[in-house]
């Protein structure tokens, strides 16, 4: 039970995502080098600085997923921080530490979706529409938003994640479990939907 309590330590009164939001959490470079197969199984035997390690690194791409089900930035924050929770408890579970990424992924989407549940919204895109829209058009945002939530979860995760979350296409496969040549598939179909939408909505490339 120890083992258990010294993870979910990470989750009490240090409050180590407030920390983490405002950037006071210190970086053990020590921690850092380590792979994640070996963090885990460090975590799993109770090491709580493993632990921090692992939401450290996956805590921005737990927010990109649940943001792309929920549409809600600060919706998205809890999904991953309740991620992360359930993580804690059910760690030891996880047979193989290589595909963590892929495992917290799915825990991450299953409480998104509970929370959608609740929430029944249509995805915001804000950050992604940052980057298509120009000046302020609020036309083109809203645009960008509806082309959005008409995508599949995969391929407005995918957009979520490469978008939003900046992430490589090495690390999207980790966190996915597919193939880097899937990922390129899935962007290249969801880009080529959201134009099409955009087109028939009056907006024209140029």
């Amino acid at each position: 039970m120890r083992p258990i309590l010294e993870r979910q330590r990470v989750f009490n009164g240090e409050g180590w995502f407030g920390k983490m939001m405002s950037g006071t959490v210190e970086k053990d470079n020590s921690v850092a080098q380590k792979t994640d197969s070996a963090l885990v199984e460090a975590a799993a035997a109770g090491d709580a600085d493993s632990f921090t390690e692992l939401c450290r690194r996956y805590y921005p791409s737990m927010v990109a997923i649940a943001h792309s089900i929920l549409g809600d930035r600060h919706l998205a924050e809890d999904a991953a921080q309740q991620t992360f929770a359930k993580a804690a408890v059910n760690l030891p579970g996880l047979r193989q530490n290589n595909r963590f990424a892929a495992w917290l992924a799915a825990i991450c989407r299953n409480a998104a979706r509970d929370m959608a549940r609740k929430v029944a919204d249509v995805p915001d895109c804000e950050a992604f529409a940052r980057l298509t829209r120009r000046g302020g058009d609020d036309d083109a945002v809203e645009a960008v938003r509806e082309a959005l939530g008409k995508l599949s979860a995969p391929a407005r995760e995918v957009i979520f994640l490469r978008f939003y979350d900046g992430m490589p296409y090495e690390q999207i496969s980790d966190v996915l479990g597919i193939s880097e040549q899937a990922i390129n598939g899935r962007l290249r179909r969801a880009k080529k939907q959201i134009a099409a939408y955009l087109q028939r909505k009056g907006f024209r490339e140029g």
